[in-house]
């Protein structure tokens, strides 16, 4: 392979995270149907859990199309019948081009609304509600603060850089995005713990 013509980007942390978020995502996703992940950054993560989760199939999607040239670079560098080709999408965005095709039964997040705007979390559950059947699922993962406090001094640290980088950045507090989550129809299913002081938290449409 031409090194210079791959448009393969790598994130440190899927390495180190995909794994647990694939045990996690093997017990709460629906046995079969269409998985669309949002903000699906370098495409690390669907390339990996996308031929772990078969028969389910795996959509990514992310709104810069460097991103979405990544995923696509890495698609061809490990093909998978049950991964499809990126899509464009803004999770803030009022109307998802998915919304168009066919049935979405899980909305998989991973590492977004910490380095995302307020409207990109408000459009998420805007979306989740709009796409996914009753009891479909969303599942989000990322560093939480709950009641109001970080869960360690690392995240605290991190969440202060995050702002210092942009105004509209930093890492939510549970209880804030569960009540958003509520009045979209979504409750809260279960919270996992998970490496690195981040979480798993599982949504279900009512």
């Amino acid at each position: 392979m031409d090194n210079s013509l791959d448009r393969r980007r790598y994130a440190p942390a899927t390495e180190r995270n995909r794994a647990p978020i694939l045990e996690i995502l093997q017990q709460v996703l629906p046995p079969t149907g269409t998985m669309l992940e949002i903000s699906s950054g370098t495409g690390e993560h669907a390339v990996f859990m996308a031929p772990q989760l078969a028969p389910r199939y795996w959509l990514p999607s992310d709104p810069n199309p460097d991103a979405r040239a990544s995923i696509t670079a890495w698609q061809r560098f490990a093909p998978c019948d049950n991964l499809y080709p990126p899509i464009d999408l803004d999770a803030s965005s009022s109307e998802w081009l998915v919304e168009s095709k066919e049935p979405i039964t899980a909305i998989v997040n991973i590492n977004m609304i910490h380095i995302a705007p307020k409207s990109a979390y408000l459009g998420l559950f805007a979306g989740a509600k709009r796409i996914l059947p009753i009891g479909g699922i969303l599942y989000l993962y990322g560093p939480f603060k709950q009641g109001g406090v970080h869960t360690a001094p690392s995240n605290a640290a991190f969440d202060e850089s995050l702002r210092s980088q942009n105004s509209a950045w930093g890492i939510r507090d549970l209880a804030e995005i569960t009540t958003v989550a509520q009045s979209h129809n979504l409750a809260l299913q279960q919270v996992y713990s998970m490496p690195a002081n981040n979480l798993s938290v599982v949504f279900k449409i009512k």
